[in-house]
């Protein structure tokens, strides 16, 4: 006898219904680790909805920041230029001149003022009459910044040793009785030689709550001088989250062991002389490359890769090692073409095109006279293939990636606090670009064999990352580097990436890279709210936020589109780009852009005071304060929420029991 879906017996029925409950019954066990009972639990819920009432967090955004670790940490430390407009609010009436400048120095630079100050102020009496006067104005400036958080989310932000004091510190009293409060901590600190390392930490502590959430927006290697410093630096932020680059994809690859992206790695690192992050950043040393550099290319004038800047090495010696890593990385990018047929890119393996007789090579069915011929590795018979010199210094230089301690920590966390995309406030944020044609319909790219294009691309490629660096097979390594250049990777966005040309044809004709279409297509509302639908952003009041691409700022580009509906803030932030930048701030009431400018040094900062205030404008307005309710976060406490109504109706069942009846029980 047939049953219909009705009549199916109650004990299939029950087995297919049990399983989902198992598991609704063991997360909420985990859950009822934290709230007990019943009054714990509507604690939290009545927390959490008070929470949703208060102004959202003022999220900050910056982009491309090659390697300019100095430039970052100012940004980052005056807050975008937030922080000053603040300080000057509540302080600049209260203050002379001179000691609001160096209060504002103070602020920024924290850890250099109280070095300074270490040296400096000996007097005991006159340090007691500093850091009195000096914390009870950091004091207020915390207290300002913590109204605008939660308690829980403001003690997340103190330093744990003193996170005592500062909570005392948030209920000190404006009138009498509040009086003694700071004296009596620095009358303790004085004598103990700690009121300046207080000073210090309350520094870094009013950064930290005047930024609640940094995004970095992709790109945080090549260029400018110290990567490893960038990636340190964000380390020590309480609340980062990245947006991969493609820049962070070809050092991800490269630190995973994938020769060709190893040799992209040090040919640019060689090109722009950025060698203290590989050697005194990494522990990577130059040695094999060099020692090939001295001996196949000993009498190579490569006068076409002279670097971009002077250092100890002669330019000789690093254009000789910058050609040695540029014809390793063809060859090896030569071998992985072959073996991903579905990229369709055989026409980019170039080496098999060369005449060495002639001395031309052919691009594009075109033939170019080269402009350095001299290839003393390249067999035209296995034009492909590593010669033994370069197989043993390959060799080496991989073992030295693979074994980079501090390289390794700088990957994991640059994979686990990362992604493709983020969506925050209306804002949807990517470095690159959605791949699509002319008419602006989303072009797929090959992963794993399947073919896909928009969302569905990005949140592969996510997949994609994470395999690579918990398993380290060929097939995600090489996915690496075709997101690092690749024509419809979402983090390249251009038809080819012309090194060899550049490198070896003096003719500019074949240099060309064609963007995507998708960067034009960025000036058009209809497409801008396509692109924020597919990616569930509202297409009438998002924004679409990318890096990638600089703004031409000297030739008066705007980096806000046309269409209303996208900005770019690639501001060239390093200054082999332009020496620019911008973050783009959400705030409660509305999202603005700041411009930063060239920034000279740290030690001018502290020695002289100065301060590149940014030029800000405002990009939207949204008529009201954002609360926390409106955000992504705010649709996550929404969701603890309901996890919790749902933990209370089982206690209330008994199909969980609380914690004082069992208790009961055990008594």
């Amino acid at each position: 006898m047939t049953l219909t879906p009705h009549e199916k017996p109650s004990g299939e029925r029950g087995v297919r219904e049990e399983k989902p409950r198992r598991y609704e019954l063991t997360l909420l066990r985990a859950l009822a680790t934290q709230f007990p009972n019943i009054d714990s639990a509507l604690a939290e819920i009545a927390r959490l909805s008070a929470v949703l009432t208060l102004p959202k967090g003022t999220v900050h955004v910056i982009s491309d920041i090659h390697g300019e670790d100095k430039k970052l940490r100012h940004v980052i430390n005056n807050a975008s230029g937030t922080l000053r407009p603040l300080v000057e609010r509540l302080f600049k009436d209260r203050m002379n001149p001179k000691e609001f400048s160096e209060f504002l120095t103070l602020i920024f630079y924290p850890a250099e003022v109280t070095e300074r100050l270490e040296k400096t102020l000996a007097d005991v009496e006159e340090l007691r009459t500093f850091a009195r006067r000096t914390l009870k104005h950091q004091f207020e400036l915390v207290r300002v910044l913590a109204s605008n958080y939660s308690l829980k989310r403001t003690m997340q932000v103190f330093p744990r040793e003193y996170a005592n004091l500062f909570t005392e510190m948030l209920h000190e009293r404006s009138d009498e009785r509040g009086k003694g409060f700071t004296d009596a901590v620095v009358d303790e600190l004085v004598p103990r030689g700690r009121a300046l390392h207080l000073i210090h930490i309350t520094g870094r502590l009013i950064r930290n709550l005047a930024i609640y959430e940094l995004i970095i927006g992709g790109d945080c290697w090549d260029r400018g001088p110290r990567g490893d410093r960038v990636v340190d630096y964000l380390r020590d932020q309480p609340n980062v989250s990245f947006i991969w680059g493609n820049h962070d994809v070809a050092w991800l690859g490269a630190g995973l062991g994938h020769e060709a992206l190893i040799c992209h790695v040090l040919r640019v690192s060689l090109r722009y002389r950025r060698l203290g992050q590989l050697d005194e950043g990494y522990s990577i040393p130059l040695t094999p490359l060099e020692h090939l550099a001295r001996t196949v290319y000993a009498d190579d004038p490569a006068s076409n890769f002279m670097p971009k800047s002077s250092g100890m090495r002669s330019d000789v010696i690093i254009a000789r090692m910058q050609k040695a890593a540029a014809i390793m990385q063809f060859k090896l990018e030569g071998q992985m073409i072959a073996r991903n047929p579905d990229w369709d890119l055989d026409h980019r393996r170039l080496l098999h095109q060369i005449d060495q007789k002639r001395g031309t090579v052919t691009v594009d069915g075109v033939e170019y006279s080269l402009k350095d011929g001299l290839l003393p590795t390249v067999d035209p018979d296995r034009p492909y293939e590593l010669s033994p010199q370069e197989e043993v210094c390959l060799t080496r230089l991989r073992h030295s990636f693979l074994n980079s301690q501090k390289l390794g920590e700088h990957l994991r966390y640059l994979v686990s606090h990362g992604a493709m995309y983020l969506r925050r406030d209306e804002h949807l944020i990517f470095h690159g670009c959605v791949p699509c044609d002319h008419d602006g319909t989303f072009l797929p790219m090959p992963i794993n064999g399947k073919w896909l294009a928009g969302r569905a691309m990005f949140d592969a490629v996510e997949r994609v990352v994470a395999w690579a660096f918990e398993q380290r097979q060929q097939q995600h390594l090489d996915l690496l580097w075709y997101l690092w250049c690749g024509p419809r990777s979402p983090l390249f966005g251009k038809d080819r990436i012309a090194t060899f040309e550049r490198d070896f044809i003096a003719d500019k004709t074949p240099h060309h890279e064609t963007k995507d279409p998708y960067f034009s297509l960025l000036n058009e509302a209809w497409f801008c709210e396509k692109v924020l639908a597919e990616f569930g952003v509202d297409s009438q009041n998002g924004l679409i936020v990318n890096g990638h691409v600089p703004v031409k700022i000297d030739a008066s580009e705007s980096p806000l589109k046309p269409s209303g509906k996208a900005i770019v803030i690639d501001g060239a932030f390093s200054e082999a780009y332009g020496d620019h930048g911008y973050t783009l701030v959400m705030g409660p009431d509305k999202t603005l852009l700041a411009k930063h400018h060239h920034f000279d040094s740290v030690h001018s900062a502290v020695r002289d005071g100065i301060d590149i205030v940014p030029s800000v404008s405002v990009i939207r307005e949204w008529g009201r304060t954002r609360l926390m309710a409106d955000t992504e976060r705010g649709e996550q406490f929404r969701c603890d929420i309901e996890m919790l109504e749902r933990l209370i109706e089982l206690y209330r069942n008994n199909e969980l029991a609380q914690d004082e009846w069992r208790a009961k029980i055990r008594s």
